[in-house]
């Protein structure tokens, strides 16, 4: 029970008054552990603070004996304050001395006192420290008291997230909340990266604990969960949603906000004196705890779900913008999130980002392909890393290795500065290669085009000499626009990308949206696959005003010069004729009146459904070229979503079923004298590169950053050795699971970089 200075309410305002005080930390400290022992009716109270070591130090005490202060240490794992630092979990004792898990510290005095109360100090449901306090005479600790020793223990997460107590460490003894860390995820993007850590959806900092009115504060919360069910429940009922996994998320969702036990525990913290904001940040500080050492990792994911519900709590009460304000971005921003889609990323300013982190995302995801794109070094898979940094925090990111570097050792950032130099150097070499046509050893010369998407990136054909724009990609200027650009607007963007090109053709690929590459103003269709759904060609043909006003723009723009049209996703020759027969409409309008036309036009479709193998004779005879996007092929033609790390990695694209249907393609297309290019992420590596070059392609297009580690393969390899090794292994009954080992070796012995 609580003696007569007035509950927890009257302590955390008293505690708010010390924390404001201008006092060494230490001092403040001092007094926080005074006021609590105090306000508790407790003749002891210690606060323990987590080292980067894994040991748990004495910081402050009331009670105990002083000279303990920063002497005594102990394991994560040992005495009662290691096992509360160890579980994450409260521990009230009212004869602490008997339980299995004492430990005796002659130096502290503590061996007078009997009962024992201690909670983790928590946040982000990582473990800071413990709070405890203890009694001579044998109690019971009240739920009432265990509820505001945890909240007293929120005050110290914000003091040590603050950085404040770091002052008093020793060397070597670093809290353990500013430790270096290294986390392991996939490469998503080459290069590396060094910078501070930017949020992509900044956290809510809770500001104001105490509560001024407890019934207001319960009015609030009250107000925000019913808010939240009901934007659940529209959800799940609106577009009349069938059965599927997205209709089985939605429904946890629901069944959580509607959790008789979790709304209880938020009214409880209320009722302890906090506010609605602070309630809902201390509920999930203990499910986060609980979760994140759950040995059932089907509990573990559950926290994603808690996550997602907290922060719409948090975002209703607060008002505050999910997104962070890219006019505040630092000159060497890192981007970390959960997840992110394209259009996000090209939100920002791309002078000022060095790199991007992400927990849930996967190298075949297309936001993966913008950071290609961008020259930004990217990892994902990075599992939990928004628990593990604040914003601000330094930062590196391996995008070769996929290693994550947060707060790193000076040795560490050195080295990484010394690689990024290097790396900058060999940029410098590949620069060097620019002027050099890309012919192999043995006289086979190749063509090297450039993937683009924007304006700002055609500065780069000609630092690159990449010989043109084998695929733009129109849907970027519609992700980036706040509604659909008007006919005259994608003219315009189409004749200064052509005037940009200086006589160097650009191949325009038609709007290939759907799937992860969605406009926040079109109606979303809710699919169970949506990259197997309604995207891309199949959108142009249903709505075939949006697939004219843009075959206008590409018309009118070309007036007077040549000009290259591709068709996306064409699954079959009858939807090629059907796009080809809305273009020739296009075509008779602008004769009609009068308009001039483009000099010569080329109209060709991307090979990306396995479908098409069947067509393909006839699709080469139909078409002025070919363009195979192995990015969607590939997915397709094992059955492997690209953004699921589950499968994703189980094939590789140097597998001999694989590379075989890409060579029929070769031959088909060899046979009817029609163009062939590879535009996938496959043709920008070295290795898959010389693959494709060994069963026939002799056009590659990629990100502009891979076109010289692509050309330095060409110049240093022999076609005719890299196609018998190739051919034989295809030809073979038994061909293994790929060719990469193989190949990579062969490379090696014949001096090719890859």
């Amino acid at each position: 029970m609580y003696g007569a200075l007035g509950g927890p309410r009257l302590l955390l305002r008293r505690l708010r008054e010390v924390m404001a005080e201008p006092v060494s930390p230490q001092a403040r400290l001092d007094k926080i552990v005074v006021h609590i022992a105090a306000n508790m009716v407790a003749e002891v109270c210690s606060v323990y603070i987590l080292r980067a070591d894994g040991r748990l130090e004495l910081y402050a005490t009331e009670g105990l004996n002083r000279e303990a202060v920063h002497n005594t240490t102990m394991r994560a794992s040992e005495g009662l304050v290691g096992l509360i630092a160890e579980t994450a979990e409260p521990l009230a004792l009212a004869d602490a001395q008997n339980h299995p898990s004492f430990s005796y510290r002659p130096e502290t005095g503590e061996e007078i006192y009997s009962s024992f109360l201690g909670v983790p100090i928590l946040r982000g449901g990582n473990t800071l420290g413990v709070l405890d306090v203890q009694n001579r005479a044998r109690r019971v600790y009240t739920d009432e008291e265990i509820e505001a020793l945890q909240t007293t223990a929120m005050l110290l997460a914000e003091m040590i997230a603050s950085g404040e107590l770091q002052s008093l460490a020793e060397p070597g003894a670093d809290i353990a909340l500013g430790r270096p860390r290294t986390l392991k995820g996939s490469a998503l993007a080459e290069g590396v990266g060094l910078g501070h850590v930017v949020l992509h959806e900044p956290r809510i900092i809770v500001k104001q604990l105490i509560a001024e009115d407890m019934k207001q504060e319960m009015a609030r919360l009250d107000k925000a969960i019913g808010e939240m069910r009901e934007s659940i429940d529209s959800l799940i009922e609106a577009g009349n949603m069938g059965p599927g996994e997205h209709r089985e998320v939605l429904e946890t969702f629901r069944m959580v906000a509607h959790d008789r036990g979790w709304l209880r525990r938020l009214r409880e913290a209320v009722a302890t004196g906090l506010t609605a904001e602070a309630a809902v940040e201390r509920v999930q500080n203990d499910a986060r705890a609980k979760l994140q050492r759950h040995p059932e990792p089907s509990m573990r994911e559950r926290l994603h779900d808690l996550d997602d519900l907290a922060n719409r709590l948090l975002h209703q009460l607060t008002g505050q913008s999910y997104v962070a304000t890219h006019d505040e971005l630092p000159h060497n921003a890192i981007i970390v999130a959960r997840s992110m889609g394209p259009a996000a990323l090209l939100e920002y300013d791309r002078s000022k980002l060095r790199g991007l982190v992400l927990e849930d995302v996967g190298g075949g995801s297309h936001v993966a392909i913008v950071a290609r794109a961008l020259g930004i070094a990217a990892a994902g898979d990075v599992a939990n890393i928004l628990d593990f940094v604040e914003p601000g925090d330094a930062i590196i990111v391996d995008g070769v290795s996929g290693e994550v570097h947060v707060r790193p050792a000076p040795d560490v950032e050195h080295a990484y500065a010394e690689k990024a130099r290097l790396r900058a150097k060999r940029q410098e070499q590949y620069h060097k290669l620019r002027d050099l046509p890309a012919v192999t050893r043995d006289g086979v010369e190749i063509e090297l085009h450039m993937n683009a998407g924007l304006l700002v990136d055609l500065q780069h054909l000609a630092e690159t000499g990449a010989q043109s724009v084998g695929l733009f990609r129109t849907e970027l200027q519609f992700m980036l626009a706040s509604r659909f650009p008007k006919m005259s607007e994608q003219e315009r963007l189409y004749r200064s990308a052509l005037d940009l090109a200086a006589g160097k053709s650009i191949t325009f690929r038609t709007l290939d949206i759907g799937s992860d590459k969605v406009l926040p103003y079109m109606t979303q269709v809710e699919e169970e696959n949506p990259a197997l759904g309604w995207r891309a060609i199949r959108i142009g043909l249903d709505r075939p005003g949006l697939l004219r006003t843009q075959l206008r723009g590409f018309l009118r723009a070309g007036a007077g010069r040549p000009l290259r049209i591709m068709f996306p996703m064409i699954a079959s020759l009858a939807e090629l004729e059907a796009a080809r027969a809305i273009l020739d409409r296009e075509i008779a309008q602008l004769k009609r009146h009068r308009r001039e036309p483009p000099s010569e036009l080329k109209v060709g479709v991307m090979v990306e459904v396995p479908s098409l193998l069947f067509e393909i004779d006839d699709i080469c005879r139909s078409v002025d070229f070919i363009s195979v996007g192995s990015n969607d092929l590939m997915q397709y033609f094992f059955a492997a979503d690209r953004d699921n790390k589950r499968v994703s990695r189980r094939f590789d694209p140097l597998a001999p079923p694989f590379l075989r249907a890409l060579k029929q393609i070769a031959d088909a297309a060899r046979a009817a004298s029609t163009q062939l290019t590879l535009c996938g992420e496959m043709g920008g590596k070295p290795l898959e590169a010389l693959a494709l070059l060994a069963i026939g392609y002799r056009s590659l297009s990629m990100s502009a950053a891979a076109i010289g580690p692509v050309k330095a393969m060409i110049l240093s390899a022999d076609l005719r050795l890299a196609r018998a090794l190739v051919m034989a292994r295809l030809n073979e009954k038994s061909t293994g699971s790929s060719l990469r080992e193989g190949l990579a070796q062969f490379a090696e012995d014949h001096g090719i970089p890859i």
